[in-house]
């Protein structure tokens, strides 16, 4: 049974814990997929998400379903669920850092104040929404949209596990 919190404490509350954090989302692609059946072909929609907060949060989903909005929303539960903090120093990543996923290999290096996010297709959604504002990143091997935003979510989460580490200043 859940009893009422006494007004005084939820004034406390709500003045350390914001309401909602402003959560930003992009679609970065919307994927007609079909299966051969018995009767013909099932088609259905894949959609991939990426999900952040602009200050150093974010996650990456994927979703299907019958229809587009089911799988965008799918998506973006998966993207939410899937949630890591990333270290940013000055606007930038700490030191460059490259990742393979699949086929697909992703190296992102930190750039000056004022250069830019110089990426391209959904590894600047990625970075965008992780709230990096100067970094180069160059995409090697294969330009698959769910390879590619999978490489650089690995990247960014192993910045921040190395964040951890021991002798790091």
């Amino acid at each position: 049974m859940i009893k009422a919190i006494p007004k005084e404490v939820q004034e406390i509350v709500e003045e350390f814990i914001p309401d909602s954090v402003e959560m930003s989302e992009n679609v970065v692609s919307i994927d007609r997929i079909s299966r051969t059946v018995k009767g013909g072909r099932r088609i259905r929609f894949r959609a991939i998400v990426v999900v952040g907060n602009r200050n150093g949060s974010v996650g990456v989903g994927t979703g299907k379903a019958a229809d587009v909005q089911g799988a965008i929303a799918k998506a973006k539960h998966a993207a939410e669920r899937t949630m890591i903090e990333v270290p940013i120093v000055n606007g930038t990543i700490s030191h460059p850092v490259m990742e393979v996923y699949g086929t697909s290999r992703v190296i992102l290096k930190p750039a000056p104040q004022g250069h830019s996010v110089i990426a391209g297709g959904s590894v600047r959604a990625v970075v965008e929404l992780s709230g990096i504002s100067n970094i180069v990143s160059k995409s090697i091997g294969s330009a698959n949209a769910l390879n590619n935003a999978m490489a650089t979510y690995h990247a960014l989460k192993k910045l921040s596990l190395e964040k951890g580490r021991k002798g790091d200043a």
